[in-house]
């Protein structure tokens, strides 16, 4: 996946400068001149890097205020401070602060690639250091030879190259996130996030929190990311989506059609670019005749079914499985 990177200058052509440079090498920029318009770039959707100039004039933060204001909000995005000549201690204190690197004004291209490359190659890093701690009991590996296993196998292979919606079904314990982790690993999307969000794990009145997020100030503490923001370029699990609340399958439903939502406490619409891979131990057309699953709901998130086999249908692989 392009990555999105915020390139924040008061100088116009110091901003095009540097975003024709990174556009050259394949990401995709967006542009900010204070940090007024940094702040609402970031809450629209959070970067995956930004460049900040250490000085903005005419601006109501300058770098390193606006540096906090990141950190603070978003701990693990990185920020590279570029600095005029002579500004050696003043970006040293911000590196101190939280900033990755620095690049001194005037800069040579190679040299913003590079650090630029690195900055994103160290957060990618420590994203998959973090997942691989989470889901230290988990391995890819699908165990068993049997012939419903080689299907599942079959299944995901031709499904995960592409960027569809998948729902998965299967009895509790067969091995559902297993089989959508594996589909994310061998995606486009691998080098992205991918977040669980277990509905049934969830009081009702959670769930809208945890998926959505909060704006600072909306009665639930300071603002929090939510799971379909943390995705943002790589894949939401939604485990037992059947539970989830008919008002906020609603929308989910808005969410899938447009690709933005609202944190919950309002402020500007937020847009993400999110695979949404669900699954269920239920019997969808039960829960749909019930009331208790939107049948529009369902046809969104239905494009590509996959059935996860029980242990029932695949006794041969459990010498396997218990070793």
């Amino acid at each position: 996946m392009a990555s999105d990177i915020l390139v924040v200058d008061d100088e116009a052509d110091i901003r095009e400068l540097i975003a024709g440079i990174l556009e050259d090498e394949g990401h995709a920029t967006r542009l900010a001149k204070d940090s007024d318009e940094t702040l609402k770039v970031i809450e629209e959707r959070r970067p995956s890097l930004v460049i900040l100039d250490i000085w903005l004039q005419g601006s109501k933060l300058d770098g390193l205020e606006l540096l906090d204001r990141i950190k603070k909000a978003h701990p693990d995005l990185p920020v590279i401070i570029i600095s005029g000549h002579g500004n050696i201690e003043t970006a040293v204190a911000a590196i101190k602060r939280g900033a990755y690197d620095y690049i001194e004004k005037p800069f040579k291209a190679d040299r913003l690639v590079l650090i630029t490359a690195r900055a994103l190659e160290a957060s990618r890093l420590r994203r998959e250091n973090r997942e691989l701690r989470e889901r230290s009991t988990y391995s890819f590996e699908m165990i068993g030879h049997s012939a419903a296993i080689n299907q599942l196998r079959q299944a995901i292979e031709k499904v995960a190259p592409t960027n569809s919606r998948v729902l998965i079904t299967g009895p509790s314990g067969c091995g559902k996130e297993l089989a959508a982790r594996v589909m994310h690993a061998k995606s486009a999307r691998a080098d992205g996030p991918f977040v669980v969000l277990n509905a049934a794990a969830m009081v009702p009145d959670r769930v809208e929190l945890e998926l959505f997020g909060t704006e600072e100030g909306a009665g639930s503490g300071p603002r929090k990311v939510g799971a379909l923001e943390e995705a943002h370029n790589g894949t939401l699990y939604m485990d037992e989506v059947a539970d989830m609340p008919l008002e906020t399958q609603a929308k989910i439903l808005r969410v899938l059609v447009e690709q933005r939502f609202q944190r919950l406490g309002g402020g500007p619409k937020v847009h993400v670019d999110v695979r949404v891979v669900s699954s269920t131990s239920h019997d969808l057309q039960k829960e749909m005749s019930s009331g208790r699953l939107r049948e529009d709901l369902f046809h969104r998130l239905n494009v590509v079914p996959i059935k996860v086999p029980g242990l029932s249908d695949r006794r041969e692989d459990v010498p396997e499985l218990v070793r």
